[in-house]
């Protein structure tokens, strides 16, 4: 086991990884940019240092500067969390090349995985269903319409690198689809340095359903159940739960394995998900590979009770998987909802600011992670995420009543946060009924009102 690691990222989830080495008996290296300065997570870490400015392309994603700090810190590990270098391929080879373990699968899988393009193809030669669409890459505009007329409007074009919407466009017709084609490009440029583009049928309705996998060094892959992540918003989360509460059980099986079968035909290690849409028959369709813990891992953790930054610790530093397919149980229900400080009367304009006033809820079932506190101020540079608000409770019913209850604990003064939209959805009919789809929040929330 690790006598040191270093974490690589900042707030909620070096918080995260900082309490599981600490009850693991690891020590810790912390890095921070000086607008972290002073945080109080850092002082759970054993040694921190300041690796640059607030702009994180001048600190959290400085390789140079974090590889500094490992190696003067001394640590045998990085964790990098989430966001920011977590699924960098290059720095998990820096990583390695330096004789520090990446916390995370190895640099092959991440690169093939990375890729939605070639992600797709292994999908498809262990028969794990994909969203029709181009065999390959576009590589301009009158191979898009081609393509289009194929498989048939409405299309989505998305970059083959990187995810969270960016470089991603829905078009209706062919002169939508030119347009769509130079923004897309345009947009995975900038965002991910590659202009690479495929396209997609545009499925209709659909859930967003993720399995989320562990997989060990010694060729052991297991699943740990799905979250359902259809309550979003321009393709970002904002609630997740488990068990999907529309999948019937033939089909949670279905999907879970098709998430192990694609994992192991990638040689994958360590913790990731893999994501799904699901159409209104229930019919699932590989989208995408997230290479690294998830935001909402909690959620898993609630309903099979594994720590799953524990688990990633204990992959890589070469223990093989301490359970099987079959220990592995679902148990009740879990929610969670990620607090963002936005204005959703706004058009959910992020508002950075001070805290004034935190008052956490409690009681059986609640759980909040948070780096947040009273006077702690939010700075504009990052995520606008406060925290994750987490319930489990026997049944999805007690689970809702539980999360409305905890969300009206919750107190949160100084500054706009998402909780008065979160208190909405958890009330309205279609979303107690399980009856939405990924566009529910925008067709019931318009431009943010």
């Amino acid at each position: 086991m690790f006598q040191r690691i270093l974490v690589a990222n900042r707030g909620e989830i070096a918080l995260r990884i900082l309490r599981a080495c600490r009850e693991m008996g690891i020590e810790t290296v912390a890095v921070y940019s000086e607008a972290d300065r002073g945080a109080a997570y850092l002082q759970l870490a054993d040694e921190t240092y300041c690796i640059g400015p607030a702009k994180p392309s001048d600190s959290y994603l400085r390789i140079d500067r974090i590889i500094s700090a490992a190696e003067i810190g001394n640590v045998q590990a990085i964790h990098p969390g989430y966001g920011f270098l977590a699924e960098n391929a290059h720095f998990a080879d820096v990583c390695r090349s330096c004789n520090i373990e990446f916390i995370g699968p190895s640099t092959e899988s991440m690169m093939l995985l990375g890729d939605k393009n070639s992600a797709r193809q292994v999908a498809k030669k262990v028969g794990v269903p994909v969203v029709p669409g181009s065999e390959g890459l576009v590589r301009n505009e009158a191979e898009a319409v081609r393509i289009a007329h194929q498989i048939g409007f409405p299309v989505l074009i998305k970059a083959a690198a990187g995810g969270g919407g960016r470089g991603m466009r829905l078009a209706l017709n062919d002169l939508a689809l030119k347009s769509a084609f130079q923004q897309a490009q345009a947009e995975a440029e900038a965002a991910f340095g590659s202009g690479d583009l495929y396209i997609e049928k545009y499925i209709e309705h659909p859930r967003h359903v993720e399995v989320q996998i562990l997989g060990d060094h010694y060729g052991n892959v297991v699943h740990l159940w799905e979250r359902d992540c259809t309550i979003q918003r321009r393709h970002q989360k904002l609630i997740e739960e488990s068990p999907s509460p529309v999948l019937r059980p033939e089909v949670r099986r279905a999907i879970c394995e098709a998430a192990v079968r694609l994992a192991k035909a990638a040689g994958y290690t360590n913790a990731g998900t893999v994501e799904f849409l699901v159409d209104k028959d229930q019919n699932f369709y590989f989208i995408e590979v997230n290479a690294r813990i998830q935001v909402e891992h909690p959620v898993t953790e609630m309903i099979t009770g594994i720590d799953l930054i524990k688990a990633q610790i204990r992959i890589a530093a070469g223990e093989p998987l301490p359970f099987r397919q079959e220990d592995i149980q679902s148990r009740g229900a879990a929610i969670e909802c990620r607090i963002n400080a936005e204005d959703p009367k706004r058009n959910f304009r992020p508002s950075p600011g001070k805290i004034e006033q935190l008052i956490v809820p409690g009681g059986f079932g609640v759980r909040f992670d948070s780096h947040a506190h009273a006077g702690y101020s939010v700075p504009p540079h990052y995520d606008s995420m406060i925290g994750k608000l987490i319930v489990h409770q026997p049944t999805r019913q007690e689970a809702i009543a539980c999360m409305r209850r905890a969300l009206q604990e919750l107190r949160i003064q100084g500054l706009p946060t998402t909780v008065p939209l979160h208190l909405e959805i958890l009330a309205h009919p279609a979303f107690v009924s399980g009856q939405v789809d990924t566009t529910f929040v925008e067709r019931t929330w318009p431009a943010g009102e």
